[in-house]
């Protein structure tokens, strides 16, 4: 007897930067992840997630990325930028 498989493609992309944090030591609903072209930066928000983890997929080959987090709180206060962090794509 013979299992049948299906499945479904997506296209991804061929690099990524993978993100992580210390959790804040204040209560938090939620972290924004923001990423710039340039050191320091206008950074555009990219992600908004629960935990202290994110993935960034939209990158190309050949180019810098910068990244900072900030932790949100239930009530929406944000905190201010963490340290950066970047990355080369190769």
């Amino acid at each position: 007897m013979a299992e049948a498989l299906t499945g479904t493609g997506a296209k991804t992309s061929q690099h990524l930067v993978s993100l992580s944090w210390k959790p804040s030591t204040s209560a938090v609903a939620h972290y924004n992840v923001y990423r710039s072209g340039t050191s320091g930066g206008a950074y555009t928000r990219i992600a908004s997630v629960p935990g202290t983890s994110s993935t960034d997929t939209a990158v190309q080959a050949g180019r810098w990325y910068y990244y900072v987090t900030t932790a949100v709180s239930s009530t929406g206060k944000e905190s201010s930028h963490s340290n950066q962090v970047h990355a080369l794509i190769p």
